[in-house]
């Protein structure tokens, strides 16, 4: 069964779309974390980031970009946040890999995060060799 964004992409779902492109599609969130808050969606219906293909994951960085500065420009925010989840585990609720532009205000306005920072592992050369071999291996 399509995702809902596939559902919005193929126009069976209407939405306030802002930008779109041959690979990706941005439209408002229908329930906003604040104004201006946007989805950047890719065309290509894939769960996770990491399984989408070279375009799509080409435009997307293109679009972040262009559809980051028409939020700035058009609310008025100068801080935002984008946010990408993959997964359930990961608090991914639309099982289609999406990003939100989430504007920050003043008045306190937008994404609230805490961040549970630790300390590096022990084996912090072995696991950035064992990452960095498996992006070589993914050129």
């Amino acid at each position: 069964m399509p995702s809902i964004f596939t559902r919005i992409i193929n126009g069976e779902i209407p939405c306030h779309r802002v930008y779109e492109d041959e690979h990706v599609i941005a439209f408002l969130d229908i329930g906003p974390v604040s104004r201006g808050h946007v989805l950047v969606v890719p065309k290509e219906e894939r769960v996770r980031l990491d399984q989408l293909s070279d375009a799509s994951a080409a435009a997307l960085g293109r679009a972040l970009r262009i559809v980051a500065a028409a939020v700035v420009k058009a609310t008025g925010c100068v801080d935002y946040n984008v946010l990408q989840n993959n997964g359930a585990a990961a608090h991914q609720a639309v099982m289609h890999v999406h990003f939100h532009i989430i504007p920050k205000y003043a008045d306190g306005s937008g994404l609230g995060m805490k961040w549970n920072a630790g300390t590096a592992p022990a084996d912090a050369a072995e696991l950035a060799g064992a990452i960095a071999a498996g992006a070589r291996q993914a050129l």
